[in-house]
């Protein structure tokens, strides 16, 4: 086909391409790795980098006694068996592997991990890890092995190169890539692997949209996760699946109109953190969940069936003054100061007719979910369930605070089969096409929900594997 020719294309130089150029290189392959970014690294750049892994030396050395097959067990419970077991199954069997090596290659977790979870459904066992600086900790391990092994020879790294083409033969067979330069200038390169990990697609709202069914409100995704490695696959006989596994988390503080945007602030809703003195109502009025139910699945799969993905925290003055903070690292004053700004996340009115008004809830129901929460007070029989409720919501001025229901993450991805092949629609592998990462979907591997650390670790376990298995030309 022309142009430069090698064993491996790497196509993303982020979580899952730099471990796949690493082990392959290691192997004596000649890699090339491309990015459209300046950068590597990927969405390293801002993702929490949380990992979960069982079996590995940190947990035995900690006394703890962990297994895959618990692993498994845990990611298919706490997805309520809407993940892919397949790649699961490939995800956890070596996931110790992947984080073991991390830590020989310098990792630092945080002192007192491994821990159960933290804001995600939490597992039944302490193994999930991440280090002080979220994805930087995991990024400042990975790039420089690559930028040793690109200065010895052993990887041609090219930044700032989008690749706008596959390459196939007569056959079908991926032979290779184009790819632009920044200067707009074509160019061919060929290999018998071409490995595509270039993320999702959470930094392109149109395409986010399209793809999971609602805006994209948050602007914190990675800006080059523009669903590239989607268009690619499907030129060539892939196909996208995940559609019915698309989530969100239980809301985020967005104090303005014009999305996607920042997060302002952080309002605690974990209940085993801050037990609840507010309701939570939808845009009906009508409040969804029982505020101090302790599952954060429960929540998130809750607020995916009202309007909008949009709830309110509602109280009055007398919680206000007497309920802990509700807003983390805000005081009493820092919250009455938002409620005197003109901004659309904060609604303080003198009459519950006026709150509902200024926020666009339902009036009527609104006033039916305050008439039982407080029937709920009064009584001790909560409608929902409720347990914690030390006040009712009586007397004005009342507030509300708007929360909207959103992701950062891909749910739609790529098909692939257990061995990371992408595949058509009728099962049959793409010949020399391989995928990884969240390119796959965020549902392959955490379903329907949140997995903790089910997407970092899956997503170098797998780059590692392909790195690992991925014949060079002539071996």
């Amino acid at each position: 086909m022309g142009g430069q020719s090698w064993d491996i294309i790497v196509v993303g130089g982020g979580s899952s391409g730099l471990p796949a150029a690493i082990f392959a290189a290691e192997r004596g392959a000649r890699i090339l790795l491309l990015d459209v970014a300046a950068q590597l690294g990927g969405t390293l750049w801002v993702a929490s980098g949380q990992m979960s892994a069982a079996g590995t030396r940190l947990q035995k050395d900690k006394g703890i006694s962990d297994t895959p097959d618990a692993h498994f067990d845990d990611v298919m419970r706490i997805s309520r068996g809407t993940a892919n077991p397949g790649l699961v199954r490939l995800a956890v069997d070596h996931a110790a592997e992947t984080f073991d090596w991390l830590m020989d290659q310098g990792l630092a977790p945080m002192p007192d991990h491994p821990v159960a979870g933290f804001g995600h459904e939490p597992y039944r066992e302490k193994r999930y890890y991440w280090g002080a600086e979220g994805g930087l900790s995991v990024k400042d391990v990975l790039v420089p092995i690559v930028e040793r092994l690109a200065a010895s020879g052993a990887i041609t790294v090219k930044l700032e190169h989008e690749v706008v083409g596959l390459e196939v033969d007569a056959d079908g067979a991926v032979m290779g890539v184009t790819a632009k330069d920044a200067a707009g200038t074509e160019h061919r390169f060929s290999a018998p692997h071409v490995v595509l990990t270039s993320g999702g697609y959470a930094g392109a709202p149109e395409l986010f949209e399209e793809l999971s069914g609602y805006p994209q409100y948050n602007a914190a995704p990675y800006p080059h996760a523009r669903g590239a490695g989607l268009r690619l696959g499907q030129s060539v006989g892939g196909w996208l699946r995940g559609f019915d596994k698309v989530y969100c988390n239980f809301g985020t503080l967005f104090d303005t109109d014009s999305f996607p945007a920042r997060m302002l602030a952080r309002p605690e809703t974990f209940p085993e953190r801050r037990e609840p003195w507010e309701i939570y109502v939808n845009a009906n009025g009508q409040r969804f969940i029982r505020e101090d139910i302790r599952s954060v699945d429960a929540r998130e799969m809750a607020l995916l069936d009202q309007p909008g993905r949009r709830y309110w925290i509602v109280f009055d003055q007398a919680i206000l003054d007497a309920a802990p903070p509700l807003i983390i690292d805000w005081t009493r004053e820092d919250m009455l100061a938002a409620f005197d700004r003109d901004g659309p996340a904060f609604v303080r009115a003198d009459t519950l007719d006026g709150l509902a008004e200024a926020a666009g809830i339902d009036a009527d129901g609104l006033g039916r979910a305050i008439g039982g929460f407080n029937y709920g007070v009064t009584t001790g029989h909560d409608f929902f369930g409720r347990v914690h409720a030390p006040l009712p919501i009586g007397k004005g001025p009342f507030y509300a605070i708007r929360m909207q229901g959103c992701s950062i993450s891909s749910a739609v991805g790529l098909a692939v089969d257990d061995d990371l092949r992408v595949i058509r629609q009728d099962g049959t592998p793409i010949p020399g096409l391989y995928a990884a990462g969240e390119l796959l979907g965020s549902s392959q591997t955490m379903g329907k929900a949140a997995a903790g650390g089910m997407m970092v670790t899956p997503a170098m376990t797998f780059g590692r594997l392909l790195g690992q298995r991925l014949l060079p030309v002539g071996a």
